[in-house]
């Protein structure tokens, strides 16, 4: 990326929707992906995000199927397909599955992948296993916890430090988190920050800087 994008979006807009990475738009500016359960509450989030009503909301888990782009300023964010439960045949999932790992291993222009919680419940096995995926991936994210609105404060604390208790007990240190509420607009002004901090440090390096890359305790043991 020698030269910041031409194009600026001052408000948010829909992009296109790719039903795979070949037919993305071009990787050439910083970009943030969404992904979470197929019912933790991404649309709503990122339309809480954007601060307009762009990614489609359903009561049906696993409605997205696709890489959805939306511009803001210089970056690319993208709604990606839930994982998980989704109400669609076999052949289908492990479609989605593919379309997922695809992009989070060859997308060069990925700044940092945001992955959605649902607070209210315990660490749930299978965002756990994304994350460590994310983690030998050597794929950047941070754990965006959502509908903290749902629980009394203290015990929002609680339930980020479950979750980070639970990581460090194979990871070595802990990637950003971020408690929010697309309902009630909590934790937006935070994530924003952190979002527009990985936007100019891409855009004044010249290069696709990640965020913080974690290591597995295992890894440092057997180098030890």
């Amino acid at each position: 990326m020698p030269n910041p994008p031409k194009t600026y979006a001052a408000q948010p807009i829909f992009i296109k929707s790719a039903p795979k990475l070949a037919l993305a738009p071009a990787a050439d500016r910083p970009e943030f992906a969404f992904i979470g359960r197929s019912n933790v509450g991404k649309s709503s989030l990122l339309n809480m995000l954007l601060g307009k009503r762009l990614a489609q909301t359903s009561s049906t888990p696993g409605k997205t199927q696709l890489l959805n782009y939306f511009a803001l300023r210089h970056t690319y964010w993208v709604d990606l397909p839930g994982y998980g439960y989704a109400r669609t045949g076999k052949e289908a999932r492990v479609g989605f599955a593919r379309l997922i790992t695809d992009y989070m291993e060859g997308r060069p222009n990925l700044v940092c992948v945001l992955v959605l919680l649902d607070i209210r419940h315990e660490p749930q096995k299978i965002d756990v296993e994304f994350m460590e995926y994310l983690m030998e991936a050597k794929v950047p994210f941070a754990m965006v916890f959502t509908k903290a609105d749902k629980l009394a404060p203290s015990k929002v604390a609680a339930a980020v430090a479950a979750y980070q208790n639970k990581m460090l007990e194979t990871w070595l240190g802990l990637p950003p988190a971020f408690a929010t509420s697309a309902e009630k607009g909590l934790g937006k002004d935070d994530v924003l920050a952190y979002l527009n901090e990985l936007e100019e440090t891409s855009l004044a390096s010249g290069q696709f800087t990640p965020g913080p890359l974690l290591l597995p305790q295992k890894a440092i043991k057997k180098g030890a």
